[in-house]
């Protein structure tokens, strides 16, 4: 497995920690690290940046999700779902030089991993239309 999907996994785990355990940011780091301390500094560097973000970026995030989701609310979506999609928009958002598709192919598989059979063509309708929605909103410049 590569890194980059070994850091995605992580960070979807310290979120669905954060999501299910209403522990804070740095509490849910502390506990996570500890129990991963052989997690090599790329995986642990990406991992806590795709957290941060969407940690940071929880209320943007949701809402770009929640728009794209037609007939769902955040805490209807499965746990695992929900997390995984903040991830793969965190990612979309903090590092828009990662082509659509590679993210959008890593949750998919991460889905595969993680979550239900039915999960994937959710998660990857979700994911292209937001994924989408923020390139063409990148291609407006202001004048």
């Amino acid at each position: 497995m590569g890194t980059r999907r070994k850091s995605r996994e992580f960070a979807l785990q310290m979120l669905f920690q954060s999501d299910m355990g209403k522990q804070t940011a740095e509490q849910v780091r502390r506990t996570f690290w500890n129990e991963h301390d052989t997690a090599s500094g790329e995986v642990r560097g990406f991992a806590d940046d795709l957290f941060r973000v969407a940690v940071n970026r929880l209320a943007e995030i949701d809402s770009l999700i929640e728009r794209h989701a037609e007939h769902w609310r955040m805490e209807r979506m499965a746990a695992v779902d929900r997390n995984l999609l903040r991830v793969a928009v965190a990612e979309f958002l903090n590092y828009p030089e990662t082509p659509r598709a590679v993210v959008i192919n890593e949750a998919l598989e991460i889905a595969r991993k993680f979550s239900s059979p039915e999960s994937v063509q959710f998660v990857n309708g979700v994911l292209d239309s937001v994924g989408k929605e923020l390139e063409s909103a990148s291609k407006v410049k202001p004048a």
